[in-house]
């Protein structure tokens, strides 16, 4: 999503009682990291983002040694899948999902825009060119010199470090492009600084701005989508 509506979400979702769709979702992307990389966190880096990820959200060790393990078992196996739709007022939506029926995961995706005037599914490939994939982590201020923390991380790939504030706490953002996540992570890593979230995103490249009615309205629709266990992510295009 645009970045001013990720954090409004960002804090909205604080107040939200949401443990029982975050930790499914967290869950998926562990066993997946795992199925593609194995189980041990030291020689996967995606696996340890995964699982650094699960413990900024507080999800207990128990859940996470599940997940890996499930990665071995019949149940491990889930497919990625990206959906695209268009919604009211020029709202444009990508959605990435993690899931075990894709035929499911289609079914559901499609009835929450069926159930939305103005706003349909559009064929994958339609919206990509709108957005750019870029890494993204977040983290609490450092006790390093930002400047100079800055410099370190532009040897790994650093685009663009900012400043945001949530609820008036403020955490960092560090941005690169997708192809160098696992640098970035790297420098991190290296440069000792706890991670609290890594994610490759979709930065939507036009962005737009809604009223406050139309707000509304838009969140109702991403509302359902986010809800939904299959889906990991939601991106659109609004400032």
């Amino acid at each position: 999503m645009g970045r001013a509506f990720e954090y409004r979400r960002a804090a909205k979702e604080k107040r939200w009682d949401k443990m029982s769709k975050i930790f499914p979702k967290l869950a998926k992307a562990i066993t997946v990291a795992a199925k593609e990389g194995g189980s041990d966190p030291d020689m996967n880096a995606k696996l340890r983002t995964a699982i650094a990820n699960a413990k900024a959200q507080n999800m207990p060790k128990d859940n996470i040694e599940a997940a890996i393990k499930r990665a071995s078992g019949k149940d491990g196996i889930f497919t990625e899948i990206t959906y695209e739709g268009k919604a009211p007022h020029g709202v444009l939506v990508m959605i990435e999902c993690t899931t075990d029926n894709p035929t499911r995961t289609i079914a559901n995706v499609k009835s929450y825009f069926n159930k939305t005037p103005n706003a349909s599914i559009v064929p994958n490939g339609s919206l990509e060119f709108m957005f750019s994939r870029k890494s993204v982590f977040e983290f609490e201020k450092p006790q390093m010199d930002l400047e100079e923390l800055e410099l370190s991380l532009i040897d790994y790939g650093l685009e663009e470090l900012e400043g945001i504030e949530i609820e008036g706490k403020t955490s960092y953002v560090a941005y690169g492009d997708y192809t160098d996540f696992g640098k970035l992570n790297e420098g991190f890593e290296s440069l000792q600084i706890p991670v609290q979230k890594a994610s490759l995103q979709r930065i939507p490249n036009s962005p737009i701005t809604l009223s406050e009615e139309q707000m509304s309205e838009v969140e109702k629709l991403l509302d359902r989508i986010e809800e939904d266990d299959d889906v990991q992510a939601v991106y659109t295009n609004i400032e």
